[in-house]
């Protein structure tokens, strides 16, 4: 009697498994990932207990020296890394093509290679002669600095062996293939292998690995949502093309904070560190113009000023449009619903656009009262203080709610030059040299507002 062999639909994505197939995972709720396989896992066996590979020790007495870490050279990215990068640390920067992705991680190499000694950059994208031009170009050029063009991991092992590098940059995960698994590089087979190959020679060998990753139309990770776990750091590389400005942005981070970021300015002759940005995130304008607000965003440990700029006029279709660039389409259309119910402004036959300045991107929600503001100026075409800055979250009942690190934000609005500000009430202790007001509601901003001068 032959035994008969049981199937598993395994998801691509995640790994979830389940006997029938289903167009949608059940668990990371990708579509038409379920691929089956020849059989189920067998049932987990009894292990025998093994030899340690060494002893367990009382934590305080483990060696934190070796895994301090090491900063790459660049600070802005150390800022986003938590110091540098760590021994057998494996960081992914993911960005959208041309966004600067490879420009930055040869400024590393350089910097690594000037600092810290020896550093390899393997590429997949490109030619080494391409790489050298634009190394040339930037200036990142150096004796330290050691160049491979290969598609292969076998042969990014050997190039390492003979290195012997500092740290390891990979450009980029999906055109390298791994000899021991079948499919073609890119393929979700083919990035989960290599790179947990990648991730087993860092922790190996204690050697920090860089990985450039593509993304997807949507911005997130192209490749199996287990690329991200697999990894210690995962960086989004952010910035708009018709502009100049970049920002690193932390989401994953097993060795420091994951909500930092890094601003960098691409030009010509490279790409350059911006320690101070808040001015980048501002209009320069000779009058006040209306319908825009200032408001104070906390990234990280970092206070950035930011510009809300709103356009509300009459609108002669059917359906008016709403179209926002920078913030969260659902939180402006909570916004909206909460003004002409707790504001009594009718908005509904209006269009509204909604953007910020200089391509920055705020999804935390103080930021809603500046929202507020700016809408209301373009509404009544009243322009706002130049010198007002607005911080605070909007509920629906049409409360301002505290926001967290509001005398940090205050204290950077009164460098730049601001006088008045508006915060929800009880916000804790704030700086001098800046005059606050506290505001409970919707409509008492909006009253302060207009009296601001």
């Amino acid at each position: 009697m032959v035994k008969k062999t049981s199937t598993v639909h395994r998801c691509a994505e995640c790994g979830y498994e389940t006997a029938k197939w289903v167009g949608r995972c059940p668990e990371c709720q990708a579509w038409g990932t379920l691929e089956e396989r020849g059989s189920a896992k067998p049932a987990i066996a009894r292990v025998a207990a093994g030899a340690p590979s060494a002893p367990a020790r009382p934590i305080a007495e483990v060696d934190v020296e070796a895994a301090r870490a090491k900063a790459t050279g660049v600070p802005e990215l150390d800022r986003v890394l938590g110091g540098g990068l760590v021994p057998g640390a494996v960081a992914l920067l993911a960005g959208e093509p041309g966004v600067g992705k490879s420009t930055l991680l040869l400024e590393v190499a350089y910097q690594w290679a000037v600092t810290a000694g020896r550093s390899l950059y393997v590429t997949g994208e490109e030619s080494a002669g391409q790489v050298r031009l634009r190394a040339e170009r930037t200036g990142n050029v150096h004796g330290e600095m050691f160049l491979a063009a290969e598609s292969d991991l076998s042969a990014i092992l050997g190039h390492v062996d003979a290195v012997k590098p500092g740290v390891l940059i990979v450009d980029s995960v999906q055109t390298m293939a791994s000899p021991q698994v079948e499919g073609s590089p890119g393929g979700v087979t083919q990035v989960r292998a290599v790179t947990a190959g990648l991730v087993a020679l860092a922790k190996e060998r204690g050697l920090p690995v860089l990985l450039v990753g593509h993304v997807t139309k949507d911005g997130s990770v192209a490749g199996p949502r287990v690329l991200e776990h697999l990894v210690d750091v995962v960086l989004q590389f952010e910035g708009d093309k018709h502009s100049t400005l970049r920002m690193v942005r932390g989401i994953k981070n097993r060795f420091g904070a994951a909500d930092e970021i890094g601003c960098f300015e691409l030009t010509e002759e490279g790409i350059v560190g911006v320690p101070d940005p808040s001015g980048l995130f501002l209009s320069r304008t000779a009058e006040p113009v209306p319908g825009t607000a200032v408001t104070v965003t906390v990234e990280g440990k970092r206070p950035l000023l930011g510009e809300v700029q709103a356009l509300v006029s009459s609108s002669g279709m059917p359906q008016p449009r709403r179209a926002v660039s920078g913030l969260d389409s659902a939180r402006v259309a909570m916004v909206l619903a909460v003004m002409e119910k707790r504001g009594r402004m009718k908005l509904g036959d209006k269009d509204v656009y909604v953007a910020t300045v200089g391509g920055m991107k705020i999804t935390e929600p103080a930021i809603d009262l500046a929202l507020v503001l700016a809408l209301t100026s373009s509404l009544h075409d009243v322009a706002l203080s130049p010198r007002l800055v607005a911080v605070g979250e909007v509920g629906l009942a049409g409360e301002i709610r505290r926001v967290p690190n509001v005398g940090r934000r205050l204290a950077e609005a009164a460098r730049l030059g601001f006088t008045h500000a508006l915060v929800p009430p009880d916000s804790g202790k704030l700086p001098d040299g800046i005059r606050v007001l506290e505001v409970p509601d919707v409509a008492s901003a909006l009253n302060a507002a207009n009296h601001a001068k």
